[in-house]
């Protein structure tokens, strides 16, 4: 197994478009056994609730004197409102863990975090819901590619 591998797979875990969707599916047909691509994937993505907050709050005040952030800033922070208000209307602070465990676009570790801030969630609970959502999409996302990786060995055998 190559570092480098290891750095891509962390790259894309990071990333806001991409994150355990894009990680562990890249480990695993790069020859990353699952059993090392998940939980390295996902101690990565859960690093992004942290990295997020800080963000937020430091550099993220700087950044709002540009208008061209303001302008891009507001449009990403009304989307993650509004696809968070209900579950957490509804959930609480778990609301957040439901919406980041399900390994759609825009369901991730980032968007968990800026809604929960937006929303005005405690941070520990924040990290908290964050990490469980993590554990959960990284579990799905690696059943799904290691099963789909079957399934598409067993069809090209049967050709």
């Amino acid at each position: 197994m190559s570092i480098i591998l290891f750095l891509w797979t962390a790259l894309l875990s990071f990333v806001p478009i991409s994150e355990l969707r894009g990680g562990i599916p890249f480990a695993i047909t790069h020859n990353i056994p699952w059993y090392y691509a998940y939980p390295f994937a996902v101690a990565i993505n859960a690093l992004v609730a942290p990295a997020c907050w800080l963000f937020l709050s430091t550099v993220h005040r700087l950044f709002l004197k540009l208008p061209w952030y303001c302008s891009f800033f507001d449009r990403f922070v009304e989307q993650a409102r509004v696809k968070l208000r209900r579950g957490v209307e509804q959930w609480g602070w778990l609301g957040i863990a439901i919406f980041v465990a399900i390994p759609l676009p825009v369901t991730g570790a980032w968007t968990g975090t800026l809604g929960a801030w937006v929303l005005g969630i405690d941070k520990r609970k924040t990290m908290v819901a964050i990490l469980l959502g993590v554990i959960t999409a990284g579990a799905i996302v690696t059943v799904v590619t290691v099963l789909g990786i079957k399934a598409l060995g067993f069809f090209i055998k049967t050709i």
